[in-house]
């Protein structure tokens, strides 16, 4: 039994098509011998013509798919390749009426038609019948094989996009502006010997975003909560720079902590508006970071003091803003909106449209 389910498994696709093919030749034309049998030809040798027919076809089919796979027809343009299928038909016909003419006469099979027509007769019939059988063959052959090297074309096509989106989206996603880095560091080595509780306090800070940083490209999305941590602990790294300069302000609903959003996005607009806001101004400004519920989205604003007046769409590296719009555009499809607009003559506003978890 397991030695049967073990051939049973190994035998290939186009073999189990070439078994169904034929037994269904051989089916039909034993339900016409036995139902329609007008011409009272002897009905045993009838079958055994049949299996006799069939086994030979196999073989003939078999040798012809090794002649199309060896001369690489289907790799050729689709002119030479009806050429090569007609051509390949047609001799591979007449050695199958060859063959049949051969087994015919040995098993004495229809001997008034042996009498009746002379050999270049018979044998022109027999190539004749065999040449429609064995372009049906090829048709189902090469449409099967047209069929399969698009649908693994259109697979290929899809897992090349997947696999640039999802290169493109870890790329986004991983970034951390490196002057952060480096103005965080020298903040801190400042305070190592003035105030080391607090040197120690941005150590962890700093430690927590990169780690953030490193996690994202593993994740889609993280809960609000998640990513204000990460934002509260940037901005506490910022105020060691611009100390007065700058002020926060948080207007967060409590309800919308546990709503997704992609990681380090919100990092990443806070970011934008200290580089081209905050730094600009003499006396400094003001960030203010607001989440809510609107009409049936999650709103995530971030606001900042100063104009759109030489504010750059994406970071000098190539990301910031315009990663924003990227990543919403791969993760909701067209769902989620960015806009960012100068308001109030003094301020400029990042706003993400986010459809609700509920509704995705």
């Amino acid at each position: 039994m397991l030695i049967f389910v073990f051939m049973f498994k190994t035998i290939s696709r186009y073999w189990w098509c070439q078994i169904f093919g034929w037994s269904t030749n051989i089916a039909i034309s034993i339900f016409f011998i036995t139902t329609v049998n007008e011409s009272n030809v002897d009905t045993g040798k009838y079958i055994l013509s049949v299996f006799v027919s069939s086994l030979i076809g196999v073989f003939v089919t078999h040798i012809m798919r090794m002649n199309i796979h060896g001369l690489k027809v289907l790799q050729k343009t689709i002119k030479s390749q009806i050429i090569w299928l007609l051509t390949l038909t047609i001799v591979f016909a007449f050695l199958y009426g060859v063959a049949m003419e051969a087994a015919d006469y040995l098993i004495k099979f229809n001997p008034e038609r042996l009498e009746k027509y002379s050999k270049i007769q018979r044998l022109f019939f027999s190539t004749f019948n065999a040449m429609w059988l064995l372009l049906v063959w090829n048709m189902l052959y090469y449409i099967y094989h047209y069929v399969e090297r698009n649908r693994k074309q259109e697979l290929d096509t899809f897992r090349l996009e997947a696999a640039v989106k999802e290169l493109e989206l870890k790329t986004i996603k991983a970034h951390i502006n490196p002057h952060f880095i480096f103005n965080a560091l020298n903040s801190i080595r400042a305070l190592v010997d003035e105030n080391p509780s607090r040197a120690r306090k941005a150590i962890t800070e700093l430690s927590n975003i990169l780690r953030s940083s490193m996690q994202a490209e593993k994740m889609e999305t993280v809960p609000l909560q998640q990513e204000l941590d990460i934002v509260k602990d940037y901005l506490a790294l910022e105020h060691m720079r611009f100390e007065e300069r700058l002020k926060i302000e948080m207007d967060i609903d409590e309800d919308t902590l546990n709503q997704p959003v992609p990681p380090m996005m919100l990092q990443t607009l806070v970011e934008n508006a200290i580089k081209h806001g905050i730094s600009k101004q003499i006396n400094g400004g003001i960030i203010k970071v607001i989440s809510n519920f609107k009409d049936h989205h999650h709103q995530l604003i971030v606001q900042n003091s100063g104009t759109l007046n030489g504010y750059s769409k994406q970071t000098e590296d190539g990301f910031g803003i315009k990663s924003t719009q990227d990543r919403l555009n791969m993760l909701y499809q067209g769902k989620a909106n960015f806009e960012i607009a100068e308001i109030n003559g003094n301020m400029v506003e990042s706003k993400v449209i986010m459809p609700l978890a509920s509704m995705l």
